[in-house]
């Protein structure tokens, strides 16, 4: 893959969550730090920044759509050790941790259902 340095950088991901509480504390086990946040009149959710990207995690409501088909993808020290992490908060193992062309990797999903990618930076 060519590097394309007019390419546009993510700045922010927003997921749905039927407990706000729980996956906060999920997805801090990745090191995301999260505070409560409501923008005007909208839901309270969370919300975390890391290196410009804004990381949210928005109450799933009948009228929005779940947000489980999209797949993400987070770097990692330790793809061993942050795996065992996430099943201790309740995550399932996709593929196991295993050495790949991209590095050492895993596929979980979150307790929401969100196929999670996590590779060795």
């Amino acid at each position: 893959m060519t590097k394309n340095n007019n390419a546009a950088g993510l700045c922010l991901l927003v997921i749905r969550s039927s407990d706000l509480e729980r996956d906060a504390k999920f997805y801090a086990a990745l090191g995301f730090e999260f505070s409560k946040h409501q923008h005007g009149s909208g839901p309270e959710h969370f919300a975390a920044e890391s290196d410009g990207l804004v990381f949210e995690i928005y109450p799933l409501q009948n009228s929005k759509p779940p947000t489980t088909g999209v797949r993400i993808g987070f770097a990692v020290d330790s793809v061993d050790q942050t795996v065992e992490e996430l099943v201790g908060f309740g995550a399932k193992v996709v593929s196991e941790p295993k050495d790949s062309q991209w590095g050492r990797r895993a596929v979980l999903d979150d307790l929401e259902g969100h196929r999670i990618e996590i590779v060795a930076r």
